[in-house]
């Protein structure tokens, strides 16, 4: 019964905090995920490590120092050797999750490795969503910047009409000719 209640306390919200980004993929790591399955962080190391043949380099992998130092600082873990884990820690992909829970074997964990997957479809159909908008948005920004090439080039025509300059005016009429002076009377 006090399973029921902790489950009650995992929200979607959480799982997606414990989802990170490593190598371009999504993963969670052994000690969230034992947390969550309700087993000790060794204790599903070594059945991972006992069932090594299910977990492909796609389904899990161990982070390299620098990783492992990197998420530390990230998430504010202790250093290995100083209190914290002695270990790199691995991490699981989507599919190693489910692949944990068979090898698990616990009602609890197969309980959260279906609500661990739910939570990574609706990640993925969010992105996609997301990934839609985007694309939308770049095509109306294609629109927008083309009206504004178009609007520039008319307002420039525009204000070469109305900047022309003033040609000199050829004078219509008789010309006078040098030498002589127009005194403007009749004889």
């Amino acid at each position: 019964m006090s399973e029921k209640k902790t489950d009650l306390v995992i929200t979607d919200e959480r799982i997606i905090n414990q989802i990170y980004l490593i190598r371009e993929e999504k993963v969670m790591l052994d000690s969230d995920l034992a947390e969550l399955f309700g087993v000790e962080t060794k204790q599903l190391k070594r059945q991972a490590n006992r069932n090594i043949q299910r977990f492909p380099k796609n389904f899990m992998f161990e982070l390299t120092e620098d990783e492992a130092e990197s998420l530390r600082c990230q998430i504010g873990t202790s250093k290995i050797g100083r209190g914290g884990a002695r270990y790199l820690p691995y991490v699981f992909t989507e599919h190693g999750v489910l692949m944990l829970a068979n090898v698990l074997k616990s009602e609890r964990a197969i309980h959260m490795s279906v609500r661990i997957i739910e939570v990574f479809v609706k990640m993925r159909e969010l992105a996609l969503t997301h990934k839609e908008i985007l694309v939308k948005l770049q095509q109306i920004e294609n629109k927008v910047t083309k009206h504004d090439e178009e609007l520039e080039m008319l307002f420039k025509a525009v204000k070469n009409l109305l900047t022309e300059p003033k040609k000199k005016r050829v004078k219509i009429g008789y010309k006078v000719p040098s030498g002589k002076k127009n005194t403007g009377a009749k004889k």
